[in-house]
């Protein structure tokens, strides 16, 4: 199910995070297309390079770095599901009260596509209130959850707390984008945007539709299977990828 996948792997500062290159390498190998961004904690603990490599993406960590901070709404636009994993407390505490002061906040707070969270913390933290409150409340915006696993821990208890293994965050994906495919099989048409009716070869009769609610029809319907054709009047907006696009002027036109 994750053949031709775009998955936007979000990485922070925990221990954990040397699982996330295995977890890359499962994603590609199962034909996923995946691109990595990262706090600059996060990259004490598991190397850009070696990501890189195994995702033959560059990754993208520095939020001071112009085309990182040009491409960090792109990123949420691109990406068919984001996972963050692992999602240490303290990214868990920004991402529960909106701080953005790091470029995976940004690409987060900007996503439009679904987004995953497999935690990963000691089990003391994992217990406190203000973990279960801020959990509680990401969940709420509508985010998923892939549960800690219990085992032991960097700091050499055991406990609940553990990052899932990269093999069962995969099952999740390949579980969430199956149950996601309804439409599979079907054919959609979807009509956008404006349409200019000429009056002669100067003047038109038009109206100022951007064509922003039937992208974005399209993109959500082939995002659960469906086989999208899109016929869009003019408009500035991005076209959809993996969705057939016709330009068009005229109603006329839009009919034929």
């Amino acid at each position: 199910m994750l053949q031709g996948k775009k998955i936007l792997v979000g990485i922070t500062g925990s221990i954990a995070a040397y699982k996330t290159a295995i977890l890359v390498r499962l994603l590609v190998k199962a034909g996923a297309e995946v691109k990595i961004v990262m706090t600059i904690a996060a990259k004490d603990f598991v190397s850009p390079l070696t990501l890189s490599t195994l995702s033959k993406n560059t990754v993208l960590a520095d939020l001071t770095n112009n085309d990182s901070w040009a491409n960090h709404v792109m990123l949420g636009r691109w990406a068919d599901i984001m996972v963050i994993a692992p999602l240490s407390c303290n990214s868990l505490a920004k991402m529960a009260n909106g701080i953005c002061d790091n470029l995976l906040q940004a690409v987060y707070l900007s996503a439009t596509c679904p987004v995953v969270i497999a935690p990963a913390m000691d089990e003391d933290m994992w217990h406190h209130q203000s973990t279960k409150i801020n959990l509680a409340k990401i969940i709420s915006f509508g985010n998923y959850l892939i549960p800690v696993e219990n085992g032991e821990l960097a700091s050499g208890l055991v406990g609940p707390g553990r990052m899932a293994e990269p093999a069962t965050i995969v099952h999740w994906l390949n579980d969430f984008f199956s149950n996601n495919q309804e439409l599979k099989g079907k054919k959609v048409l979807v009509t956008a945007g404006p349409t200019y009716e000429a009056i002669d070869p100067v003047r038109f009769i038009g109206n100022h539709s951007s064509g922003k609610m039937g992208i974005a029809l399209a993109k959500e319907l082939h995002k659960r299977g469906a086989d999208v054709t899109l016929i869009i009047g003019p408009s500035h907006e991005q076209m959809p990828e993996n969705v057939t696009v016709i330009k068009v002027i005229s109603a006329g036109q839009m009919f034929e």
